[in-house]
C-alpha cells in the first residue's frame, strides 16, 4: 500500500497529516500529489470527498516560503462554503511550518480581509468575486503567485464566473504552476484549460469513486402536506448515524427545523440567511460528529465535505438531476456505504424518471429494513460520470440557454422541459441538464433550435411568470 511518505513530502507535512488522522492517500492523491510536486500542471476529474483539497494542498504547502509574505498559493472556490472548507484544511496542513492561509469571500466585511492581506497570507483562499474585488482595489497583489489552483471549476461555469477567472488567470505570472479540479469536463472547462495550463496531467478518479455505486438508492411517494411525518418515520426505521435532509427553500429548512427540534430531536438548519458565524458553528458540529441531523438548503451545503453522512434524505426532489447526484455523492463516500432516500409528490413521477434516466439507475421505493445494489434503468449500464448525450439533429452539439427566474419565481426543471417542448414540440430527450438557481435558470438545447426555442418560448407564462429566455454566451 502507497503511503504519504512514499508520495515525497516534507516531515514537517507528514506530521501534519499524521495529526488529522490521514493515514493513507485515497487514489486522487496518490495521482495527483506527485506530479504536482514535480512541479508540473494537473487536470484532475474529482467530485467532493475524493481528497482533492490535499491532493492539491500538500504540494502548494511543500513549496511556499513562510519567510515571505507575498502572495505565494491563490485557490479560487466557486461558494464562500468551499473556500471556508479549503482553508480550514490548508492551515491544519500548514500549521507546522508556519504558512499563513488568508480566506477572502463575500458576505463578510472586506476590511478585515484588507487588514488579513496586509499582514501577511502566503496562501490566499477565495471565491471569485472577491478577489477580484481586492484585486480592484490593489489590496490582493498576485506578481509573485507561483501557485494557482481552480477547485470546483465546472461549478464555476455553472455560476458564470469563468469570464472573471480568466481576467484573474491573466493577472498571475506565466510561470505559474496550475492546477484545475472538476467533477466534470464541458467544453468551456477545457478550453480554459488548454489556453492557461501548460502541457498538463490529467489525473482522473477511476470510475468507482466518481459515481454513486457504494450508495442504495430509494424513493418514497408522498403528498405534501404528509412529508414532515414520512421524514420522522423514515428517521426512526433508518437510525441514522449521521443524516443530511436536503430541502429547497430557506423558508422550508428553518420551518423543518423547529418542527423536528420541538419533537425533541438534536438537530440543525443551514441555510444562506444565516451569519456566516452561525453557518461556521453548524458546519463545525456536524463535521465533528457531535450533530447527527442536519437539515440544508443546496447552496449552503456546498462546502460540506463529511465522510461520516450514512444518509441523505431529499425532503424536496431535486430542481435538476445533476443536483441529485451532488446531493446523494454527500454519503456513500470512499470506503463507505450510505443510502438516499427520496420524498416525491404524485405530480414529480417525471423527474423522478429524469434523475433515474440521468444517474442510470432505478429507484426502488422505500420500505423499512430494504437493501438494494444499485440497478441500471436500461442495459447496457452507462458510467455515471457522463451521462448519455441525446441529439436529435444528429451532429450532437448543443447550446445553452439563461432563464430569467429561479427558485424564487417558483420554477421548477418540470416547468422548463414543459414549456419548451408545448412551445416548439421538440422531444423531451432534447431538452437537457436544466439546472434552477435563485434566481434563474440554464437548460441546453440542440444547437440547431436554439433560435427557435428562445423566440417561441419567450413569454410563456409559467406559474404566473412570463419566461425570459436568451441565449448563454459562448
Amino acid at each position: 500500500m502507497t503511503t504519504f511518505a512514499d508520495l515525497g513530502l516534507a516531515p514537517d507535512l507528514l506530521q501534519a497529516l499524521q495529526d488529522v488522522g490521514y493515514d493513507s492517500p485515497s487514489p486522487i492523491q496518490e495521482q495527483g500529489i506527485p506530479p504536482l510536486l514535480e512541479g508540473l500542471d494537473v487536470i484532475g476529474q474529482a467530485q467532493t470527498g475524493s481528497g482533492k483539497t490535499a491532493a492539491f494542498g500538500l504540494p502548494m504547502l511543500q513549496y511556499v516560503d513562510p519567510s515571505e509574505n507575498d502572495v505565494q498559493g491563490l485557490v479560487l472556490t466557486p461558494t464562500r462554503e468551499l473556500c471556508i472548507q479549503v482553508t480550514q484544511a490548508l492551515r491544519a496542513y500548514g500549521k507546522a511550518k508556519g504558512i499563513d492561509v488568508v480566506a477572502v469571500f463575500g458576505g463578510a466585511p472586506i476590511r478585515t480581509q484588507q487588514a488579513q492581506l496586509r499582514a501577511g497570507g502566503q496562501v490566499v483562499v477565495g471565491t471569485v468575486g472577491r478577489v477580484k474585488d481586492l484585486i480592484s482595489r490593489h489590496s490582493l497583489m498576485l506578481h509573485a503567485c507561483r501557485f494557482v489552483v481552480l477547485d470546483e471549476a465546472d461549478e464555476m461555469l455553472d455560476l458564470g464566473f469563468l469570464e472573471d477567472v480568466e481576467k484573474i488567470l491573466a493577472l498571475t505570472p506565466s510561470s505559474r504552476q496550475t492546477a484545475l479540479f472538476s467533477a466534470t469536463m464541458p467544453p468551456e472547462i477545457r478550453r480554459l484549460a488548454d489556453q492557461y495550463l501548460y502541457d498538463p496531467v490529467v489525473v482522473k478518479v477511476k470510475t468507482a469513486t466518481l459515481t454513486v455505486d457504494t450508495v442504495e438508492q430509494f424513493a418514497l411517494e408522498v403528498a405534501a402536506r404528509d412529508k414532515p411525518a414520512a421524514l420522522a418515520t423514515v428517521l426512526q426505521a433508518e437510525h441514522p448515524d449521521q443524516a443530511l435532509v436536503f430541502v429547497r427553500t430557506k423558508i422550508r429548512c428553518d420551518q423543518l427545523y423547529r418542527s423536528l427540534r420541538d419533537h425533541g430531536m438534536n438537530v440543525r438548519a443551514l441555510h444562506g440567511d444565516m451569519t456566516q458565524g452561525a453557518r461556521d458553528g453548524v458546519m463545525i458540529s456536524f463535521k465533528s460528529g457531535s450533530l447527527p441531523l442536519l437539515i440544508a438548503t443546496d447552496v449552503a451545503s456546498r462546502g460540506l465535505d463529511i465522510s461520516g453522512i450514512s444518509h441523505v434524505i431529499n425532503f424536496d426532489v431535486p430542481m435538476s438531476p445533476d443536483l441529485y447526484v451532488h446531493r446523494i455523492g454527500r454519503t456513500g463516500r470512499v470506503g463507505r456505504s450510505g443510502r438516499a432516500i427520496t420524498f416525491f409528490e404524485p405530480r414529480q413521477q417525471r423527474d423522478i424518471q429524469a434523475i433515474e434516466h440521468h444517474a442510470g439507475v432505478k429507484l426502488s421505493p422505500w420500505v423499512k429494513d430494504a437493501h438494494v445494489a444499485p440497478t441500471p434503468v436500461s442495459a447496457p449500464p452507462r458510467r455515471h460520470s457522463k451521462p448519455q448525450e441525446v441529439s436529435t439533429n444528429g451532429d450532437g452539439a448543443y447550446r445553452k440557454l439563461i432563464v430569467g427566474g429561479g427558485r424564487a419565481a417558483g420554477l421548477e426543471p418540470s416547468d422548463i422541459i414543459h414549456a419548451i417542448r408545448a412551445a416548439t414540440s421538440l422531444e423531451g430527450k432534447a431538452v437537457r441538464n436544466v439546472r434552477v438557481l435563485e434566481h434563474f435558470a440554464f437548460v441546453e438545447v440542440p444547437e440547431s433550435e436554439a433560435e427557435r426555442v428562445v423566440q417561441a418560448t419567450g413569454g410563456t407564462d409559467v406559474r404566473g411568470h412570463a419566461l425570459q429566455i436568451e441565449l448563454a454566451r459562448v
